[in-house]
């Protein structure tokens, strides 16, 4: 597992805490759980008492405004953790979670989770962490938002994409399992039209391939350039 799948947090083996075979008795195999495509693990307003993580699959995080409109908040992969705020006394769900692909999760209830923070000092560190990344994350896409134009949100993305989940090979990085045009629309608050117009762009300036499966960035350099 890449550490930098478990939001950047180094010398802390989360995978090894949630791995069953490590943690005998306390977790088993019934907290493994398949979810599949386009099947939700929770809705807005469902109980809060479990923490979800990430064996393989992908997860969206959003929620629905009051006009109907979906808001995607983010898209989680292998490694990374949500519904934490069970944990800090959140008792209704305010946003939902979604497979976009078949995903395989462990659960884990918030009363399960303390007890394993009371094994495992690393834990509470992972979830300060985590829970301070997530904050920063939210803060940097506000303030991006509020002070770049759509065209330069769509390339921070692309160049956030990288550094989070990319894998470099030679002196390119690759992105596999490339999300759709319309979810960089909805991370970024711009139309599924205009992230097709601005990575055609990239594309024909040879600095990014891409398809369905992947996206290849050519330059890393020239795309960071890119951002306004």
């Amino acid at each position: 597992m890449s550490d930098k799948a478990i939001w950047y947090l180094e010398n802390i083996d989360v995978g090894g805490i949630f791995c069953p075979k490590k943690m005998g008795n306390q977790i088993s195999d019934s907290h493994i759980k398949k979810i599949n495509k386009d099947e939700y693990v929770y809705l807005p307003d469902e109980e809060s008492d479990k923490i979800f993580f990430i064996n393989e699959g992908r997860i969206k995080i959003g929620s629905f405004a009051d006009n109907g409109k979906e808001i995607t908040k983010a898209i989680l992969s292998a490694g990374e953790v949500f519904g934490e705020l069970a944990m800090i006394g959140e008792t209704k769900r305010r946003d939902y979670a979604l497979a976009i692909e078949d995903t395989n999760v462990c659960i884990i209830s918030s009363s399960e989770m303390k007890n394993l923070i009371k094994d495992h000092n690393s834990l509470s560190l992972f979830f300060m962490k985590m829970m301070g990344s997530k904050v920063i994350e939210m803060e940097n896409r506000l303030e991006s938002l509020v002070f770049k134009d759509s065209r330069s949100r769509i390339v921070e993305y692309l160049a956030e994409l990288v550094r989070k989940r990319g894998q470099r090979v030679g002196y390119e990085w690759v992105v596999r399992n490339f999300i759709t045009h319309q979810e960089i629309a909805n991370l970024t608050a711009t139309s599924r039209q205009t992230v097709t117009t601005v990575l055609n762009e990239l594309r024909n300036s040879e600095i990014i391939t891409f398809n369905r499966k992947r996206l290849l960035v050519r330059d890393l350099e020239k795309l960071k350039e890119e951002i306004k």
